[in-house]
């Protein structure tokens, strides 16, 4: 006894000390904790190789001995007054020994220059990591770290294997992808061919080619002192999205607000393998990547098929096989950044899928000891390459790979009497496949009436979505939305993985979109949305060759996988919905065969999915059968 006694004492003595609490601090207790902690410099002008500066902002333990490793976090967003996540982990890294440099992007607020989406991450991000590893208050270790803007730049930066990129942490950072595998969406631009709305409310948010600057020159005590009382923030009209996301052309979507012309002009007549998508800052598959990387993705953001996907590439292509083996992902049921809300009762949408409880705060620190500190026990071995969130089962669970080995494809039919037209017709979901001709569902679709939005992965919109998990029987009445659903399921059915969907369709338009949704439907009815995708019918054989439609042909269309990690319980069923639009998170095809972006008329389409023998439409599900 007296042995383990002493053991235990001296592991006590030698135990790294426990990183403070900070959880139920307010803002203002987490400033002034801040302000106690960490030595400020604020408004520093960090020079780029053309000489353009940088507005960043640095706090550094005032208690250090030495030098110490740096976290990194880079934004277009006002960080004037820390507020919100970004005070958050500057007080969680000043406490934990690091020193904490926010930055803003060319062209935003204090940093001089002009705004370019993504903000120049193979120069101006380079150029800083080299500035912060010069400091004589640095370790030379630089780790980013940021959600959404603050991630999506971070991957192109990877490619650039900076000697001080020591390990990064990038959070719902889906923009930042142009091309990975099957996905083409040019940073989240598009999906199958389809621009997202969001980016166009985003944009008129964030591209501000009127913005007020203050004079060239100023020596960095006015700069600060500016700082104290003037935050050069742009103060918009405020804009009824809910009405004017619908104004057509869509190409005017902005000018109409009297914006002058600016990034979102440039990307909207863009097709999806347009080479301008190749010249900027997003990062393509066709580049190596070199940084240690803990990522977080979520089922209820825009492009959770892109990040696993890419993800799974740096897994597998990374030239440098201790990158390859550093390489960890958390998949949660969370909608766009909330990775720092899960808990008991969690509500997404309007779904509860229980007890989410997670130390992504602890798992991201341990994650920097161990590469910016090189403490080497820091990070636990056994850690599972990707923890993810099983809905349905409601809980946590770890794989080696994505999907998990134990996952097989498994086929759901599509079957119908040729009326598969709303959530009252004849539409069938089956494990078996049709056997003999089966009739047509057909739908007319309506670009002026297009069908509802409710929920699914989304952010960043000025409202027009409300991301999650909800409901689709509001639309699921329309005859224009044909809905499949099977049996109820005796056993669990585990659906963890990419889902592909696999359409036979038809067309009396020469171009249309077709929706693919995923739904969970509960004993009592209520249909949970799982997962969405969407295709625009002409980018059928690839998005770089557009071919139109002939009236009485019939076409294979094979879609961009959905992502997610669902169990399907005793008592529910599986649903599929089908339609032809998903408005206002996509924008609405008007059947033309024309641009579309600078089209102010459409025309009604009468649309049919085909499921007989020799045209099986189904959806195919990575089944994890070994629980």
């Amino acid at each position: 006894m007296r042995l383990i006694a002493m053991i235990a004492a001296l592991a006590a003595l030698t135990a790294p000390a426990l990183a403070q609490d900070y959880s139920n601090y307010s803002e203002d207790a987490l400033r002034a904790e801040l302000a106690r902690i960490a030595t400020a410099e604020t408004k520093v002008l960090v020079p780029m190789r053309d000489g353009i500066g940088l507005s960043t902002d640095i706090y550094r333990p005032r208690e250090a001995d030495g030098d110490v490793p740096v976290i990194f976090w880079r934004t277009p967003y006002n960080f004037n007054t820390l507020s919100g996540s970004r005070l958050r982990m500057a007080v969680e890294a000043v406490n934990r020994g690091y020193a904490f440099v926010i930055q803003n992007e060319r062209g935003r607020y204090f940093s001089e220059g002009e705004f370019e989406i993504l903000g120049y991450p193979r120069t101006d991000g380079y150029d800083a990591l080299d500035w912060l590893a010069a400091q004589d208050w640095s370790n030379g270790r630089v780790g980013t770290w940021g959600c959404s803007s603050s991630a999506e730049w971070q991957l192109a930066l990877a490619a650039m294997d900076h000697p001080a990129h020591a390990a990064m942490v990038p959070m719902a950072s889906g923009a930042g992808i142009g091309r990975v595998g099957e996905f083409h969406e040019q940073g989240n631009w598009y999906t199958g061919g389809v621009p997202r709305n969001l980016f166009f409310v985003w944009l008129y948010n964030v591209d501000n080619p009127l913005r007020a600057q203050i004079p060239a020159g100023l020596d960095p005590q006015m700069r600060s002192r500016i700082a104290q009382y003037n935050d050069l923030a742009t103060d918009k009209p405020d804009v009824d999205w809910a009405s004017h996301i619908s104004f057509l052309p869509v190409s005017e979507l902005l000018s109409t607000l009297g914006e002058p012309p600016a990034t979102f002009e440039e990307f909207i007549v863009r097709g999806p393998a347009d080479e301008g998508w190749y010249e900027g800052g997003l990062y393509h598959d066709n580049e190596d990547w070199g940084v240690p990387a803990l990522w977080f993705n979520s089922w209820y953001d825009v492009s959770i098929g892109p990040n696993m996907a890419l993800y799974n590439h740096v897994r597998q292509s990374a030239s440098d096989r201790e990158v390859r083996d550093n390489q960890y992902v958390v998949a949660g049921p969370n909608v766009h950044c909330n990775f720092f809300n899960y808990g008991p009762d969690t509500v997404v949408g309007e779904r509860n899928i229980g007890d989410t409880s997670f130390d992504t705060t602890g798992l991201i620190f341990a994650w920097f000891d161990r590469w910016l500190k090189g403490e080497r026990n820091a990070w636990d071995r056994d850690t599972p390459r990707v923890q993810y969130y099983a809905m349905g089962a409601n809980e946590w669970r770890g794989a080696e790979e994505w999907p998990p080995a134990e996952a097989e494809p498994v086929r759901l039919y599509l079957h119908s009497g040729g009326d598969a037209n709303s959530r009252y017709g004849d539409g069938r979901l089956s494990f078996e496949a049709p056997d003999g001709e089966q009739p047509a569902d057909t739908y007319v679709y309506d670009p002026m009436v297009p069908v509802q939005t409710i929920g699914g992965g989304d952010c960043c919109n000025g409202g027009i979505v409300h991301p999650g998990a909800r409901d689709q029987r509001p639309v699921q009445v329309r005859d224009d939305v044909l809905v499949y659903t099977s049996d109820v399921l005796t056993e669990p059915l585990d659906v963890t993985g990419f889902i592909d969907a696999v359409l036979y369709v038809s067309s009396d338009a020469p171009d249309t979109d077709f929706a693919v949704k995923l739904v969970d439907v509960a004993p009592d009815g209520t249909a949970w949305i799982v997962d969405d995708t969407i295709l625009r019918a002409r980018y059928r054989n690839g998005y770089d060759a557009p071919e139109m439609m002939e009236a009485g042909e019939v076409y294979e269309l094979d879609f961009t996988p959905m992502t997610s990690s669902i169990v399907f319980q005793p008592g529910h069923r599986i649903q599929v919905e089908i339609t032809s639009s998903n408005f206002p998170k996509f924008v609405r095809n008007l059947n033309t065969g024309g641009n579309n972006y600078d089209e102010s008329e459409g025309r009604v389409a009468t649309n049919s999915v085909h499921h007989s023998s020799g045209r099986a439409s189904y959806i195919e599900l990575p089944v994890v059968r070994s629980r």
